[in-house]
């Protein structure tokens, strides 16, 4: 289509300049990571006789996941409780000899307290008088041994107590349950390996609900982002380059304490809840931190911002359908949206596609993306 006698009209595609809220964001790479990561090891030594998982499986923390040979342990534990036992009957038989040497003594005690009284009047010799009192000095000797053996055998049964104690502990390390709820790794010790006490690890256990995503912003928006925080957690999102329309949402819950100065950026932690496991330890991601809103706007589409001689600008359609260069002033792009601060304001149409066509003062058509490319050059 062209005016009459004028130069065909260029078909491009436009859209309008709008005003609108837009919430400032801040776009970086950051990593996932782990919320807890564990390496499961052996408290015990021996043969590890049953795996109860399988390699890459999620598992809850008290899970079973390694049974070790328990039969030595068992074995020792046998023996402590039976020590104890031991202990026990020695005690009550050292406990029934001394009931026995207390009434000896006290028996053997009123006989020399007769033959003293005896002794004064003269009706018993001295040697049966000194017989008594040998015989109730013996008597008490052998209590207080009795009572040593008491006190030697109770603190056996503390010892062989503690020693069951011990013993039950092993013997409940044979199980290995999962620490954390979690996902777990590639299996380090296949069973029927002999393992050590806390020696190499028999997998790592990674837990990924929730999960972190760790990344770092220029330190210019450290004052905001702490600042806002303050007020309530911001907001994040991520999303991966090969997935971009799953998106995950967290909020911020670590600034770090200090700005790396070889890089003047500070490092942040979002959390992530990640019930679906979408995001995976170790993997690159898109965060998208949001700060504070800028009200009222002027959003146009990116692909309108060309970059010419004098810096950015746009092709502005006016009401004769022909098109000016506008410089404009840039203050965010977000996406497919740009956010500018002069040279357009709401309502101005601009060439999104076709600027290659086109220069100042020709007229244009507007047209479909679709049918962009067929019309006359």
């Amino acid at each position: 289509m062209s005016m009459a006698g004028g130069p065909p009209m260029v078909p491009v595609t436009v859209a309008k300049a709008i005003q609108e809220n837009v919430p400032t964001e801040i776009r970086v790479v950051g990593t996932a990571d782990a919320t807890a990561v564990v390496q499961v090891k052996s408290q015990i030594a021996g043969e590890l006789v049953k795996v109860n998982f399988t390699e890459g499986q999620n598992v809850r923390k008290g899970e079973l996941l390694f049974r070790i040979d328990d039969r030595p342990y068992q074995d020792a534990l046998n023996q402590a409780e039976a020590a104890v036992e031991r202990d026990r009957a020695q005690i009550s038989q050292n406990q029934a000899m001394l009931a026995r040497d207390n009434a000896t003594l006290k028996a053997a005690q009123s006989e020399a307290e007769r033959q003293v009284e005896l002794s004064k009047g003269g009706l018993t010799p001295r040697s049966t008088l000194d017989q008594a009192q040998a015989n109730a000095d013996a008597n008490r000797a052998s209590a207080r041994a009795t009572q040593s053996s008491i006190a030697s055998a109770q603190a056996a049964l503390k010892s062989d107590e503690a020693a069951v104690q011990a013993a039950k502990l092993n013997l409940s390390y044979c199980d290995i349950a999962a620490p954390i709820s979690g996902r777990t790794g590639n299996l380090l010790v296949h069973a029927g390996n002999l393992v050590k006490v806390n020696d190499v690890p028999l997998v790592v256990i990674n837990q990924i609900a929730p999960i972190f995503v760790n990344f770092s912003v220029p330190e210019q928006h450290l004052n905001a982002i702490r600042r806002l925080n303050a007020q309530h957690p911001l907001q994040v999102k991520v999303f991966s380059n090969d997935a971009p329309g799953r998106i995950a949402a967290g909020r911020l819950v670590v600034i770090d304490n200090t700005v790396d100065t070889t890089t003047g950026t500070i490092h942040l932690k979002a959390e992530f809840p990640n019930a679906d496991s979408m995001l995976w330890p170790g993997e690159f991601v898109t965060a998208v931190l949001t700060l504070d809103t800028i009200p009222n706007a002027t959003v146009i589409p990116t692909e309108a911002v060309q970059s010419g001689q004098r810096g950015q600008m746009v092709y502005v359609v006016k009401a004769d359908n022909s098109v000016d260069i506008r410089p404009v002033t840039i203050a965010m792009t977000i996406g497919d949206k740009t956010v500018v601060s002069s040279g357009v304001t709401a309502g101005d149409t601009v060439v999104t596609d076709g600027q290659l066509r086109i220069f100042p003062g020709v007229k244009v058509q507007a047209v479909d993306a679709s049918k962009l490319g067929s019309g006359p050059l």
